[in-house]
């Protein structure tokens, strides 16, 4: 049974996605003939023009542009966070469908691994023992008649690796990097958030680049459960966009 390494892929987003937002914006106050916008749209960089409607706080725009990933490498533990966001899509990999009689990737915890080869060896060994009931329950099922997969399945572990695609608008996705990718989020996730921000902020600059935790851009929503790190996660992400020349 392997080991799973995480990939977050940003496979399909919306053509120039912020002209389409800065032309969503200026029409809800423009008159005249809409080839007219059409055309100004085209000619003229929309960046300043978005990130001025953004701190207006008229967000509504960024609805009409869309992002979807292609990720692989993680937890069912991971999964269950992640379907909580409720305004986006997701296709996942069936566990009734496919079936694991060849082994089954799993995720290993950092915690864990700081633990040391033993906890390790200790763990991968609790993975072999799921796989051999998985497999007893097929072979039992099958021989029943029944369908193997679908029940043999409830022996297996959180920790199982799966595969979404998941496409969410550019609203919902900067709701989602707030919340997973502050320090307090679940470490699988958080990680996974950081990879989609570092993709997404590349394709539209002024609709990501203050995306993430609330403490970027203002005090911490966390209140007495803040981890204190404020300064250092702005410092980074200055550091990040420097790098990257998004400032």
């Amino acid at each position: 049974m392997p080991r799973c390494t995480r990939k977050v892929k940003l496979v399909r987003h919306t053509v120039e996605p912020e002209a389409l937002t800065a032309l969503g914006a200026r029409l809800c106050y423009a008159g005249g003939d809409v080839e007219k916008l059409l055309t100004a749209i085209e000619q003229k960089d929309q960046r300043a023009f978005v990130e001025k409607i953004m701190s207006m706080g008229h967000e509504s725009v960024l609805e009409h542009v869309s992002f979807t990933f292609l990720i692989e490498g993680v937890s069912r533990v991971l999964l269950a966070q992640l379907t909580r966001h409720r305004i986006a899509s997701f296709s996942v990999q069936s566990q009734r469908y496919v079936s694991y009689a060849s082994g089954f990737g799993y995720i290993i915890p950092p915690a864990i691994e700081a633990l040391g080869e033993e906890a390790v060896d200790e763990y991968e060994a609790q993975m072999a023992q799921m796989q051999s009931w998985y497999e007893g329950w097929q072979q039992k099922l099958g021989a029943a008649g029944e369908k193997s997969n679908e029940d043999a399945r409830f022996v297996l572990p959180n920790a199982c690796e799966t595969r979404v695609l998941m496409t969410m608008n550019a609203r919902e996705l900067r709701h989602f990097l707030a919340l997973r990718m502050c320090s307090r989020a679940q470490w699988e996730i958080r990680q996974m958030a950081n990879d989609m921000f570092e993709q997404v902020v590349r394709v539209a600059p002024a609709m990501f680049r203050d995306a993430g935790p609330g403490c970027l851009r203002g005090a911490c929503p966390e209140g007495e459960k803040s981890c204190g790190k404020a300064r250092q996660i702005r410092e980074e992400r200055q550091a990040f966009l420097a790098h990257e020349e998004l400032n």
